[in-house]
């Protein structure tokens, strides 16, 4: 077995070009090989939904089977385990010590077959940067299942030799040459998807497995990958001004934000602050996207063909229609920006070799459960002392309520299988439950706020009288709307606060 530590790039073929032809790249000639894999799963795809893949590749007249784990949550180091094989068709008995082993029934074994396959052309040399090897490689071809198939443009790193920061630092320097995108998906994952017809869908949260026993530091690791991740994989999504990707990408902003604030304790250095601060850049610039979309779908739209307000409504609904496609707009302007290319290399690098963990405080080595434990209990703590007051909070602190409930929501997912008892197990789902109520009346609470403080600029301007008029008018019909909204929202969440200040800890 070996470690693969890798750093993929997307690119455009024409920068993938510029780099064949940089200089700096060729002190020792390349290689250049086409390169045919054959990826073998079940029809429901077992081994994927065990974060296993099964390889065959052909080289020549050789063949190659490669069996890889891991490289899930993000990490840039995966398991492999390779062997030369006769044929195309993978040979089970050289699966002793892979994680395939378990897996390999013999239901599995009938069922296991061809689902995709990737035609690579590779050109591949080796570069030397302070003392360690790395392999760059450069590859042009085509993911294919059936008749379906998507190309490959992509930079691959792969550290043969030396440190982790050597990879960084290369990776930095090739991205000056030409632009590069952090990519956290492998050409396996690429395929799958397109086999779910997804390679440009809005993507959900994954799970996020944490081990008994792991160090605090592991496990902020493990979190940060995987919801680095989540906000790479929306990028497609974005792109295409799909507004489910916008909001796809802000929740996973909003995680990674969330465990940075849990795991504060073994943070804070200005690395770390400086992250933070490009990660709340990104989730600015598609806050008015996500906030236009739904202040159209929730409150215009339904409200379209309402008397007396009808003719404002189409007038009101096509100005926030342009309105709408310029913050998508800038929404895929972010996400194709070098800035944030920048973002995610940083941030990857920052989770994996950041001087956070260089310094790791007396918490960084502490088991995962232990320090799970006290961040459950002081946050839930601090929701339900301000929780008990919601009718006497104006609306900046039920919003400070809010994030500090949505945190604690977060804490939940990423900690809740930490603790397995039956007694936790029956306790969990509840605790989830009564924070999700009480998130979401104090979400809608918040798009009223934010839609209010909206209104007047888009009343704003000097259109035609009658039309500014009748704009006006709608307007004002949608705020009255809303204003109605929001007593019945703030009984509800004082309901719920009272529900949640009654919940017994799943984690004692």
């Amino acid at each position: 077995m070996g470690n693969e530590i890798e750093l993929k790039f997307q690119m455009a073929p024409r920068e993938l070009r510029k780099l064949k032809a940089a200089r700096t790249l060729h002190r020792r000639p390349p290689k250049k090989e086409d390169l045919l894999s054959v990826y073998f799963d079940t029809p429901k795809h077992k081994l994927a939904r065990n974060g296993v893949t099964l390889r065959v590749r052909r080289h020549g007249d050789k063949f190659l089977q490669t069996i890889k784990s891991g490289g899930s949550n993000g990490s840039f180091e995966r398991g492999e385990w390779e062997h030369e094989i006769k044929g195309a068709v993978p040979n089970l008995r050289e699966v002793h010590g892979t994680p395939l082993a378990p897996l390999l029934t013999k239901k599995l074994k009938r069922r296991l077959r061809p689902i995709f396959e990737t035609r690579v052309h590779r050109t591949s040399m080796l570069v030397d940067k302070n003392g360690s090897r790395i392999e760059v490689a450069l590859d042009e071809g085509k993911v294919r299942a059936g008749r379906q198939s998507v190309p490959i443009s992509e930079l691959e790193l792969e550290l043969k030799r030396g440190k982790a920061g050597d990879l960084f630092k290369l990776a930095r320097e090739m991205g000056k040459l030409a632009p590069a995108t952090l990519s956290l998906k492998s050409k396996s994952e690429r395929g799958y998807d397109l086999i779910k017809d997804a390679p440009t869908r809005a993507v959900r949260t994954e799970k996020i497995v944490l081990r008994r026993g792991m160090s605090t530091a592991d496990a902020f690791r493990t979190i940060g990958r995987s919801v680095l991740r989540h906000i790479a994989a929306n990028e497609a999504a974005v792109r295409r001004s799909d507004s489910e990707g916008v909001h796809r990408m802000r929740v996973g902003l909003r995680r990674l934000r969330a465990a940075m604030s849990l795991f504060s304790k073994l943070l804070g250095d200005q690395e770390t602050e400086r992250v933070k601060s490009e990660l709340k850049w990104l989730t600015g610039e598609l806050a008015p996207a996500r906030d236009l979309d739904v202040y159209v779908r929730k409150e215009i739209e339904p409200l379209h063909g309402a008397a007396p307000a009808r003719r404002g409504m189409k007038k009101l609904a096509g100005a926030l229609t342009s309105r709408r496609d310029a913050t998508f707009g800038k929404a895929r302007a972010a996400v194709e920006s070098r800035r944030y290319r920048s973002l995610l290399l940083d941030t990857l690098q920052w989770l994996e070799t950041g001087d956070w963990a260089k310094h790791q405080r007396r918490y960084g080595h502490l088991p995962i459960e232990g320090f799970a434990a006290d961040i459950l209990t002081s946050w839930t703590n601090k929701v339900m002392k301000k929780a008990k007051r919601i009718r006497q909070l104006d609306s900046q602190q039920r919003h400070k309520l809010r994030i500090a409930v949505k945190k604690l929501r977060y804490a939940g997912d990423f900690f809740g299988h930490l603790f397995a008892s039956r007694k936790a197990k029956k306790r969990l789902p509840v605790f989830k439950a009564r924070l999700t109520d009480l998130q979401d009346r104090l979400g809608a609470l918040n798009d009223i706020q934010v839609h209010q403080k909206l209104a007047p600029k888009l009343a704003a301007g000097k259109p035609r009288a009658k039309a500014a008029r009748a704009q006006a008018f709608a307007i004002g019909v949608v705020s009255g709307r809303e204003q109605g909204e929001i007593e019945p929202l703030l009984n509800a969440a004082d309901k719920n606060a009272r529900k949640f200040s009654h919940i017994r800890a799943f984690w004692i």
